[in-house]
């Protein structure tokens, strides 16, 4: 019983969150590897799920939007078209980025934010823009970000709200930024 009144409150917060029934996504055949994370607001294709499979060790940053199915040919042709789409393992997909029918996304991408991606991405590619277009191996673009990584703009996980980040915290992530143009926080 108890069990159930905790999956029903999952449930709950799952929608008041905007987010997908990822179980029920599940059970009508979308295929998801381990350590998936989505954030708030993403949708997938829920009356074509079974047509998406998500890799191991996948981000969906919030409003990712992921569309197994066209219905822009049923009003003229009665038919909607259905395509398959694979996402590999180790991707990134940025905030608001739409990925279309018959995209594969290869292993070890990174999608940029609003990136409308409307055909496959080469495995071990940074994309982005609408339409996405390859811009850089992810290799190169992870190298150049680790070169501006100095300890003046490193920080760890007690500088985000989920760890209650005081004003002292913010205000050296902020200082950090001023002087070296970003931070990065764990």
């Amino acid at each position: 019983m108890k069990s159930r009144i905790y999956s029903i409150l999952r449930d709950v917060l799952s929608a008041l969150r905007e987010e997908p029934n990822l179980r029920k996504l599940q059970r009508n055949g979308l295929k998801v590897g381990k350590n998936f994370k989505m954030m708030a607001q993403c949708r997938i294709d829920f009356s074509h799920c079974w047509h998406i499979t998500i890799g191991d060790n996948v981000t969906f940053a919030p409003r990712v939007h992921i569309l197994a199915h066209d219905a822009s040919t049923w009003v003229h042709l009665g038919y909607t078209k259905v395509a398959n789409v694979r996402i590999g393992n180790n991707v990134f997909i940025g905030a608001g980025t739409i990925v279309l029918p018959g995209v594969e996304i290869g292993d070890d991408c990174i999608i940029g934010a609003g990136s409308l991606v409307n055909r496959s991405i080469p495995a071990g590619q940074v994309a982005v823009g609408s339409p996405a277009r390859v811009i850089m191996a992810t290799v190169d673009y992870l190298r150049k970000q680790e070169a501006k990584m100095v300890d003046d703009n490193c920080f760890d996980e007690s500088y985000t709200i989920h760890r209650h980040v005081d004003q002292s915290q913010k205000t050296q992530i902020l200082q950090a930024i001023e002087s070296t143009g970003m931070a990065f926080v764990k």
